[in-house]
Protein backbone atom coordinates (compact mmCIF):
# COMPACT_ATOMS: atom_id res chain seq x y z
CA UNK A 1 0.00 0.00 0.00
CA UNK A 2 1.33 3.41 -0.96
CA UNK A 3 2.08 5.59 2.06
CA UNK A 4 2.03 9.35 2.49
CA UNK A 5 5.72 9.19 3.39
CA UNK A 6 6.48 7.64 0.01
CA UNK A 7 4.55 10.37 -1.79
CA UNK A 8 6.36 13.11 0.12
CA UNK A 9 9.71 11.48 -0.58
CA UNK A 10 8.98 11.22 -4.31
CA UNK A 11 7.86 14.85 -4.54
CA UNK A 12 10.98 15.99 -2.66
CA UNK A 13 13.34 14.04 -4.94
CA UNK A 14 11.48 15.16 -8.07
CA UNK A 15 11.71 18.83 -7.05
CA UNK A 16 15.27 18.75 -5.70
CA UNK A 17 16.66 16.68 -8.58
CA UNK A 18 18.77 14.52 -6.27
CA UNK A 19 18.38 12.17 -3.33
CA UNK A 20 20.97 14.10 -1.30
CA UNK A 21 19.20 17.46 -1.60
CA UNK A 22 15.79 15.87 -1.03
CA UNK A 23 17.00 14.10 2.10
CA UNK A 24 18.35 17.37 3.49
CA UNK A 25 15.03 19.10 2.77
CA UNK A 26 12.98 16.38 4.44
CA UNK A 27 15.33 15.78 7.36
CA UNK A 28 15.80 12.17 6.28
CA UNK A 29 18.66 9.94 5.17
CA UNK A 30 19.59 9.46 1.54
CA UNK A 31 19.24 5.70 1.86
CA UNK A 32 15.80 6.12 3.43
CA UNK A 33 14.65 8.34 0.59
CA UNK A 34 15.96 5.88 -1.99
CA UNK A 35 14.15 3.02 -0.27
CA UNK A 36 10.85 4.94 -0.28
CA UNK A 37 11.13 5.60 -4.01
CA UNK A 38 11.95 1.95 -4.77
CA UNK A 39 8.93 0.81 -2.74
CA UNK A 40 6.71 3.31 -4.54
CA UNK A 41 7.92 2.24 -7.99
CA UNK A 42 7.33 -1.39 -7.04
CA UNK A 43 3.79 -0.63 -5.90
CA UNK A 44 3.05 1.26 -9.12
CA UNK A 45 4.88 -1.13 -11.41
CA UNK A 46 6.56 1.76 -13.21
CA UNK A 47 9.84 3.63 -13.09
CA UNK A 48 9.32 7.20 -11.91
CA UNK A 49 12.91 8.45 -11.87
CA UNK A 50 16.02 7.76 -13.89
CA UNK A 51 19.27 7.75 -11.89
CA UNK A 52 22.02 9.81 -13.55
CA UNK A 53 24.95 9.63 -11.18
CA UNK A 54 24.17 11.81 -8.20
CA UNK A 55 21.24 13.41 -9.98
CA UNK A 56 17.89 12.08 -11.09
CA UNK A 57 15.52 12.93 -13.93
CA UNK A 58 11.83 12.10 -14.07
CA UNK A 59 10.42 9.64 -16.56
CA UNK A 60 7.26 10.50 -18.45
CA UNK A 61 5.33 8.46 -15.92
CA UNK A 62 7.15 10.27 -13.12
CA UNK A 63 6.10 13.68 -14.38
CA UNK A 64 2.47 12.62 -14.64
CA UNK A 65 2.55 11.04 -11.20
CA UNK A 66 4.21 14.13 -9.69
CA UNK A 67 1.28 16.30 -10.78
CA UNK A 68 -1.17 13.88 -9.19
CA UNK A 69 0.88 13.80 -5.98
CA UNK A 70 0.77 17.60 -5.74
CA UNK A 71 -3.01 17.52 -5.81
CA UNK A 72 -3.10 14.86 -3.09
CA UNK A 73 -0.70 16.78 -0.83
CA UNK A 74 -2.55 20.06 -1.38
CA UNK A 75 -5.88 18.44 -0.51
CA UNK A 76 -4.39 17.05 2.69
CA UNK A 77 -2.93 20.46 3.52
CA UNK A 78 -6.28 22.13 2.87
CA UNK A 79 -8.02 19.56 5.06
CA UNK A 80 -5.65 20.41 7.89
CA UNK A 81 -6.48 24.10 7.60
CA UNK A 82 -10.18 23.23 7.45
CA UNK A 83 -10.05 21.46 10.81
CA UNK A 84 -9.32 24.76 12.55
CA UNK A 85 -11.76 26.70 10.35
CA UNK A 86 -10.78 30.09 9.00
CA UNK A 87 -8.82 31.07 12.09
CA UNK A 88 -5.86 33.32 11.31
CA UNK A 89 -3.74 31.92 14.09
CA UNK A 90 -0.40 30.19 13.91
CA UNK A 91 3.05 31.18 12.68
CA UNK A 92 3.86 32.22 9.12
CA UNK A 93 7.12 33.06 7.37
CA UNK A 94 7.12 35.52 4.49
CA UNK A 95 9.97 36.43 2.14
CA UNK A 96 10.21 39.92 0.62
CA UNK A 97 12.71 41.81 -1.49
CA UNK A 98 13.91 45.25 -0.32
CA UNK A 99 11.61 46.66 -3.03
CA UNK A 100 8.64 45.69 -0.87
CA UNK A 101 10.02 45.94 2.65
CA UNK A 102 10.87 49.61 2.15
CA UNK A 103 7.47 51.09 1.34
CA UNK A 104 4.71 48.46 1.40
CA UNK A 105 5.62 46.25 4.36
CA UNK A 106 4.84 48.67 7.20
CA UNK A 107 1.20 49.45 6.28
CA UNK A 108 0.46 45.81 5.38
CA UNK A 109 2.04 44.59 8.60
CA UNK A 110 0.15 47.11 10.71
CA UNK A 111 -3.19 45.98 9.24
CA UNK A 112 -2.27 42.30 9.57
CA UNK A 113 -1.38 42.54 13.26
CA UNK A 114 -4.65 44.36 13.94
CA UNK A 115 -6.71 41.77 12.03
CA UNK A 116 -4.86 38.67 13.28
CA UNK A 117 -3.72 39.21 16.88
CA UNK A 118 -3.38 35.45 17.34
CA UNK A 119 -0.90 35.02 14.48
CA UNK A 120 2.88 35.23 14.59
CA UNK A 121 4.64 36.51 11.49
CA UNK A 122 8.31 36.45 10.52
CA UNK A 123 9.48 38.49 7.54
CA UNK A 124 12.74 37.55 5.83
CA UNK A 125 14.35 40.14 3.54
CA UNK A 126 16.50 38.77 0.74
CA UNK A 127 16.94 38.88 -3.01
CA UNK A 128 15.00 36.76 -5.47
CA UNK A 129 17.36 33.79 -5.80
CA UNK A 130 17.50 33.18 -2.07
CA UNK A 131 13.75 33.65 -1.64
CA UNK A 132 12.95 31.25 -4.49
CA UNK A 133 15.21 28.57 -3.02
CA UNK A 134 13.68 28.98 0.43
CA UNK A 135 10.19 28.73 -1.06
CA UNK A 136 11.13 25.56 -2.95
CA UNK A 137 12.28 23.99 0.31
CA UNK A 138 9.06 24.96 2.06
CA UNK A 139 10.85 27.30 4.45
CA UNK A 140 8.53 30.17 3.47
CA UNK A 141 4.74 30.29 3.20
CA UNK A 142 5.21 32.64 0.26
CA UNK A 143 7.63 35.15 -1.17
CA UNK A 144 7.47 38.06 -3.61
CA UNK A 145 10.05 38.12 -6.41
CA UNK A 146 10.39 39.46 -9.96
CA UNK A 147 8.50 37.39 -12.52
CA UNK A 148 10.64 34.56 -13.90
CA UNK A 149 10.36 31.45 -16.07
CA UNK A 150 9.36 29.33 -13.10
CA UNK A 151 10.94 26.65 -10.93
CA UNK A 152 9.96 23.09 -10.16
CA UNK A 153 7.96 22.89 -6.96
CA UNK A 154 6.95 26.56 -7.00
CA UNK A 155 3.71 28.10 -8.25
CA UNK A 156 3.36 31.80 -8.96
CA UNK A 157 0.73 34.44 -9.58
CA UNK A 158 1.00 38.12 -10.47
CA UNK A 159 1.09 40.55 -7.55
CA UNK A 160 1.74 43.85 -9.33
CA UNK A 161 2.96 45.27 -12.65
CA UNK A 162 5.03 48.30 -11.75
CA UNK A 163 6.69 51.16 -13.67
CA UNK A 164 10.47 51.47 -13.50
CA UNK A 165 11.86 54.86 -12.50
CA UNK A 166 15.06 56.82 -12.96
CA UNK A 167 16.30 57.79 -9.49
CA UNK A 168 19.04 60.37 -8.98
CA UNK A 169 20.00 63.05 -6.49
CA UNK A 170 17.79 66.11 -6.55
CA UNK A 171 19.85 69.16 -7.41
CA UNK A 172 19.98 71.30 -10.49
CA UNK A 173 17.56 68.96 -12.30
CA UNK A 174 13.96 70.08 -12.69
CA UNK A 175 12.29 66.96 -13.97
CA UNK A 176 10.91 65.40 -10.80
CA UNK A 177 7.97 63.06 -11.58
CA UNK A 178 8.14 63.86 -15.30
CA UNK A 179 8.70 61.06 -17.85
CA UNK A 180 12.26 60.73 -19.16
CA UNK A 181 13.92 59.09 -22.16
CA UNK A 182 17.25 57.70 -20.97
CA UNK A 183 18.81 57.79 -24.43
CA UNK A 184 18.60 61.61 -24.33
CA UNK A 185 20.47 62.01 -21.02
CA UNK A 186 23.92 61.24 -22.31
CA UNK A 187 26.37 58.76 -20.76
CA UNK A 188 25.06 57.58 -17.39
CA UNK A 189 26.84 56.32 -14.30
CA UNK A 190 24.48 53.58 -13.15
CA UNK A 191 24.26 51.60 -9.93
CA UNK A 192 22.94 48.15 -10.82
CA UNK A 193 22.00 44.97 -8.93
CA UNK A 194 24.54 42.15 -9.22
CA UNK A 195 24.68 39.98 -12.34
CA UNK A 196 23.00 37.07 -10.57
CA UNK A 197 19.95 39.27 -9.88
CA UNK A 198 16.93 38.82 -12.18
CA UNK A 199 16.42 42.59 -12.40
CA UNK A 200 19.95 43.13 -13.70
CA UNK A 201 19.18 41.22 -16.89
CA UNK A 202 15.94 43.10 -17.58
CA UNK A 203 17.56 46.49 -16.99
CA UNK A 204 20.53 45.70 -19.24
CA UNK A 205 18.13 44.50 -21.96
CA UNK A 206 16.24 47.79 -21.75
CA UNK A 207 19.51 49.72 -22.08
CA UNK A 208 20.71 47.74 -25.10
CA UNK A 209 17.42 47.85 -27.01
CA UNK A 210 16.82 51.57 -26.43
CA UNK A 211 20.24 53.07 -27.20
CA UNK A 212 20.98 54.02 -23.59
CA UNK A 213 24.63 55.01 -23.20
CA UNK A 214 26.26 53.89 -19.97
CA UNK A 215 29.62 55.40 -19.00
CA UNK A 216 30.12 53.40 -15.79
CA UNK A 217 28.43 50.53 -13.99
CA UNK A 218 28.61 49.80 -10.29
CA UNK A 219 27.31 46.47 -8.97
CA UNK A 220 25.71 46.98 -5.59
CA UNK A 221 23.35 44.42 -4.03
CA UNK A 222 22.55 46.59 -1.04
CA UNK A 223 19.42 48.64 -1.52
CA UNK A 224 19.83 51.10 1.31
CA UNK A 225 23.46 51.56 0.34
CA UNK A 226 22.39 52.20 -3.26
CA UNK A 227 19.99 54.94 -2.22
CA UNK A 228 22.52 56.61 0.06
CA UNK A 229 25.17 56.51 -2.67
CA UNK A 230 22.85 57.90 -5.34
CA UNK A 231 21.61 60.68 -3.03
CA UNK A 232 25.18 61.82 -2.38
CA UNK A 233 26.53 62.06 -5.92
CA UNK A 234 25.97 61.95 -9.67
CA UNK A 235 25.18 58.26 -10.03
CA UNK A 236 21.69 57.06 -10.95
CA UNK A 237 19.66 53.91 -10.30
CA UNK A 238 16.71 52.24 -12.00
CA UNK A 239 14.17 51.25 -9.35
CA UNK A 240 10.48 50.25 -9.22
CA UNK A 241 7.93 52.90 -8.31
CA UNK A 242 6.65 50.91 -5.31
CA UNK A 243 10.09 51.14 -3.75
CA UNK A 244 10.26 54.91 -4.11
CA UNK A 245 6.70 55.60 -2.97
CA UNK A 246 7.78 57.08 0.38
CA UNK A 247 10.39 59.30 -1.31
CA UNK A 248 8.19 61.27 -3.69
CA UNK A 249 8.21 64.38 -1.52
CA UNK A 250 11.24 64.03 0.76
CA UNK A 251 13.45 66.31 -1.36
CA UNK A 252 16.43 63.95 -1.68
CA UNK A 253 15.67 62.35 -5.04
CA UNK A 254 14.53 63.21 -8.50
CA UNK A 255 12.22 60.33 -9.47
CA UNK A 256 11.08 59.99 -13.08
CA UNK A 257 9.27 57.22 -14.97
CA UNK A 258 11.22 55.75 -17.88
CA UNK A 259 9.46 56.57 -21.13
CA UNK A 260 9.68 56.19 -24.91
CA UNK A 261 9.31 53.32 -24.35
CA UNK A 262 7.97 52.87 -20.82
CA UNK A 263 9.64 50.14 -18.79
CA UNK A 264 7.59 47.84 -16.57
CA UNK A 265 8.52 45.06 -14.18
CA UNK A 266 6.19 42.35 -12.94
CA UNK A 267 6.43 40.98 -9.43
CA UNK A 268 4.89 37.65 -8.55
CA UNK A 269 3.87 35.89 -5.38
CA UNK A 270 5.42 32.41 -5.25
CA UNK A 271 4.52 29.55 -2.92
CA UNK A 272 5.34 25.84 -2.61
CA UNK A 273 3.27 23.92 -5.17
CA UNK A 274 2.59 21.09 -2.73
CA UNK A 275 0.99 23.31 -0.08
CA UNK A 276 -2.13 25.39 0.37
CA UNK A 277 -1.68 28.82 1.87
CA UNK A 278 -2.88 29.04 5.46
CA UNK A 279 -5.59 31.59 6.35
CA UNK A 280 -2.98 33.78 8.06
CA UNK A 281 -0.63 33.71 5.07
CA UNK A 282 -3.52 34.34 2.68
CA UNK A 283 -4.59 37.33 4.76
CA UNK A 284 -1.14 38.88 4.64
CA UNK A 285 -0.79 38.17 0.91
CA UNK A 286 -4.10 39.94 0.32
CA UNK A 287 -3.05 42.95 2.37
CA UNK A 288 0.25 43.18 0.51
CA UNK A 289 -1.54 43.05 -2.84
CA UNK A 290 -3.94 45.78 -1.65
CA UNK A 291 -1.01 48.03 -0.68
CA UNK A 292 0.56 47.45 -4.09
CA UNK A 293 -2.73 48.44 -5.72
CA UNK A 294 -2.82 51.64 -3.63
CA UNK A 295 0.71 52.43 -4.80
CA UNK A 296 -0.47 52.13 -8.40
CA UNK A 297 -3.27 54.57 -7.64
CA UNK A 298 -0.67 57.04 -6.39
CA UNK A 299 1.30 56.50 -9.60
CA UNK A 300 -1.73 57.25 -11.75
CA UNK A 301 -2.50 60.38 -9.75
CA UNK A 302 1.00 61.80 -9.32
CA UNK A 303 2.95 60.49 -12.30
CA UNK A 304 0.48 59.68 -15.08
CA UNK A 305 -1.38 62.95 -14.43
CA UNK A 306 1.88 64.86 -14.51
CA UNK A 307 2.79 63.28 -17.85
CA UNK A 308 -0.58 64.19 -19.36
CA UNK A 309 -0.15 67.79 -18.22
CA UNK A 310 3.31 67.96 -19.77
CA UNK A 311 1.98 66.71 -23.13
CA UNK A 312 -0.78 69.34 -23.11
CA UNK A 313 1.72 72.11 -22.43
CA UNK A 314 4.05 70.77 -25.11
CA UNK A 315 1.24 70.75 -27.68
Amino acid sequence: MISLRQLRSFVAVYEAGSFTAAAAREGATQSGMSQHIKQLETELGAALLERQGREVAPTVAGTLYYKECLEVLKRLDAAGHGVVGNSVRGAIRIGLMPTFTRSLLAPALDKFLAAAPGAVISVIEAYSGVLTEMTQKGELDFAVVPAFEGATGVSQRLLVRDREMLVRAKGRHRGHLKPVRLSELGPLKVVLPGKQNTRRRTIETYFSTNAVTVAQRLDLDAMMGTLQFVAAGDWVAILPFVMMLADLDDGRFEIRPLDAPPFYSEFVLIEPSRKVMSPAAALFAGLLKAEAALAQQVFRKRIAGNAAGSRRKGG
